[in-house]
């Protein structure tokens, strides 16, 4: 799976995190190496990296900027599924590795 110019927006996220249905996710891949820009309401910057394997699942690591002037970093564990209607939707487990280190879940679908 590829995941080149594919753009993402958040259906679902854990109480404890800052995406929500407005946050797009903007995907490059070259190899299988994943970049990422987003923004969103609370969000005013935030950039991911990760690693694509044969299956399309991707170990991440994400940093972002949030309206509170916060820096905010995580990882990220994320496996795809394709929708009735075709389109890929995102699984994801994340972790928190600054501020209160919680942990949640969340679902991107492609837009």
């Amino acid at each position: 799976m590829n995941y080149n110019n594919r753009k993402f927006k958040a259906i679902h996220n854990s109480e404890n995190g800052e995406i929500s249905n407005d946050t797009i996710f903007v995907y490059k891949q070259v190899d299988n190496v994943l970049t990422c820009e987003y923004t969103s309401t609370d969000i005013v910057k935030g950039q991911l990296i990760g690693i694509v394997d044969d299956a399309g699942n991707i170990d991440m690591r994400y940093q972002q900027v949030n309206s509170k002037g916060e820096i905010r970093t995580g990882i990220c564990s994320s496996s795809p599924e394709i929708n009735e209607e075709g389109k890929i939707v995102l699984n994801e487990q994340w972790k928190w590795t600054s501020g209160d280190l919680s942990s949640g879940s969340s679902r991107l679908m492609e837009v």
